[in-house]
């Protein structure tokens, strides 16, 4: 497990877990653009803490930690153009925050709060998160051949984890891409666990990258945990299939830090010890200490930092906690673009009990 954390050959990768550069850093990677991803990671970090606690005190659903895999998101986001449209799945705030959704609403999704997916600006082209695992890869594929047969040179980015690959809907919607050479950009999330499955037990291929030869597609295995190597590796497959020259599955290799979702107890099956090792591999920290060696980011730009993104937080969650409830019915209007008959009937059926219950409580208003 280590090995594929570690700067294995063949897996692309600018700077190791101890924060030393291995490799030059592409040409358009300045100090700026590590800042700024160093400091949305920071962002997210306390963002993914700050949801548990709340999903620990009752005034959050389940909600899925991303803690440890900041870069992946990270990257993807970065790399991204505006016209790109991205089809998530379940741990990719850090994409979604960077594409312009506002951190209450991440929130508000994992409270149960439909309006949270009701993105502005660019992360309007975007796709809703996906919980049911590998759903969202049929939606992406049929996303990609809508812009090839258009003649649209945009291009898709949908991800997943890496139990999601052992799943026919991932290997249907990645043959589409081969076969019919769509642009479409598939990104692993190999986090070395799904739920509590371990990576040698979902497959027995080497590397979930060589999954891309059965499909005709390119294969790319990146270090997760280095945010220039998920850049690079998500940008130089965009730029191809924006160009027409199809799609690519990338593995980006991490470990998940923390439970699979707050409804799980990882300490069942995996030990402690190993959790311990994984904290050798962190991408924040190794972004952090690649900064510092550079002399670019100093103990004081740290300490701000930190406040900063404490207010931001502080203000998103009591935006969150302020947020009128929506209305009881509002999830009916999601399923489909037009309500159908069944739906209709129980919407009326709802309203009406609710409209008994608020009379027998004296007309006191409930919408939830």
């Amino acid at each position: 497990m280590f090995d594929d954390l570690d700067q294995a050959p063949g897996k692309l990768g600018f700077i190791d877990a101890r924060g030393k550069s291995v490799r030059t850093l592409p040409d358009d990677i300045d100090v700026a653009w590590l800042q700024k991803s160093y400091q949305h990671m920071v962002r997210i970090r306390q963002l993914d803490k700050k949801a548990v606690a709340l999903q620990r005190t009752g005034q959050m659903h389940t909600y899925p930690s991303c803690l440890g895999q900041e870069a992946i998101g990270t990257g993807i986001g970065m790399a991204m153009q505006n016209e790109d449209v991205l089809v998530p799945y379940y741990r990719d705030q850090a994409t979604q925050a960077i594409r312009g959704v506002r951190l209450e609403q991440i929130l508000q999704v994992w409270g149960g709060d439909e309006r949270g997916n009701l993105f502005e600006g660019v992360a309007a082209r975007d796709f809703p998160n996906s919980v049911p695992i590998g759903t969202q890869m049929s939606h992406a594929a049929g996303i990609a051949a809508a812009m090839k047969s258009r003649g649209i040179r945009q291009a898709v980015v949908a991800n997943c984890g890496d139990g999601a690959t052992s799943r026919g809907d991932v290997y249907e919607a990645l043959n589409l891409v081969g076969v019919w050479q769509l642009p479409m950009v598939a990104v692993v999330n190999n986090n070395q666990w799904a739920i509590s499955v371990p990576r040698s037990l979902q497959t027995a291929t080497r590397t979930l990258a060589e999954k891309a030869l059965a499909v005709g597609i390119e294969g790319v295995q990146v270090d997760g945990n280095d945010v220039v190597a998920v850049y690079q590796a998500v940008r130089s497959a965009l730029a191809r299939a924006r160009c027409g020259k199809g799609g690519t599955l990338i593995e980006a290799v991490s470990y998940r830090l923390s439970d699979h979702t707050t409804a799980d107890d990882a300490t069942r099956y995996r030990e402690a010890s190993e959790v311990n090792k994984a904290w050798d591999f962190d991408p924040v920290k190794r972004l952090q200490t690649y900064m510092h060696d550079l002399g670019q980011w100093t103990p004081a730009q740290e300490q701000a930092l930190l406040v900063a993104v404490k207010q931001e937080v502080d203000a998103a969650v009591t935006a969150y906690l302020k947020t009128p409830p929506q209305a009881a019915d509002d999830f009916m209007a999601y399923v489909f673009a037009n309500m159908t008959p069944p739906l209709l009937a129980q919407r009326e059926h709802l309203l009406a009990r609710l409209e008994r219950d608020n009379a027998a409580q004296g007309g006191k208003h409930h919408d939830s």
